[in-house]
């Protein structure tokens, strides 16, 4: 009986061992294979960029706090010709007109200079029932079509790469004000998806040709 109870014990200690070279190399190519860790977040260099806040109020600058931010929009001031220092002063004069409730975190201008106006982590009044989680960009332009100098261009490029960076953000959470409320906004991205797909791909490729991975935090 006692030689009976030693062999069912071995054949037990046997089939556990059997069970464990399964599980420990299937555990290690089901975690290769199904749970890979994401890339890190690729961040370049924040542009240069004039900090430019507007007066606290409630037309342009009502100082919520936003949400967690998810998405990028852009936009285009309907303005041609105008700078963005010219577009950062009517939002700055809202709070004396009181004419509407407008703002943007960004202007990119004609010559490719970016001023600020409100913080990122403060909601500014330009994508509608986006405006508690994404940050807002405006850009100038020239000509009537909303096509945009290379400068322009250039700027807004570097600062969506930055801040998909800063917030971690993937391209496809770049959007124009057009893909929230169907307003032909900004007018160029609109009217030749083919120019949209052109700039979001370029995002990429300045990240992927300008981008660094951020130092691993001391354990």
């Amino acid at each position: 009986m006692a030689r009976a109870i030693f062999v069912g014990g071995t054949g037990c200690l046997l089939v556990l061992f059997v069970a464990l070279l399964v599980w420990f190399p299937g555990r290690w190519l089901w975690n290769q294979l199904f749970h890979k860790e994401e890339p890190a977040t690729l961040l370049v260099e924040a542009p240069d960029y004039d900090v430019q806040l507007l007066t606290p109020n409630e037309y342009s600058r009502p100082q919520t706090a936003t949400d967690p931010i998810t998405g990028i929009v852009i936009h285009y001031t309907a303005n041609p010709g105008t700078s963005a220092q010219n577009n950062r002063d009517y939002f700055e004069g809202l709070k004396d007109s009181h004419i509407t409730k407008t703002s943007s975190h960004f202007i990119v201008g004609i010559e490719g200079e970016i001023i600020q106006c409100i913080p990122t982590k403060e909601v500014a009044y330009a994508s509608n029932s986006r405006n508690n989680d994404t940050v807002s960009i405006e850009t100038c332009y020239i000509n009537e079509d909303g096509s945009y100098e290379q400068p322009t261009y250039d700027s807004l490029v570097h600062l969506t790469a930055w801040l998909m960076g800063k917030f971690n953000l993937k391209i496809d959470a770049v959007i124009r004000h057009y893909d929230v409320t169907g307003k032909l906004c900004p007018l160029y991205f609109v009217e030749h998806e083919d120019a949209w797909a052109q700039f979001k791909q370029d995002v990429v490729d300045y990240i992927e040709a300008n981008g660094s991975t951020p130092p691993k935090e001391q354990e």
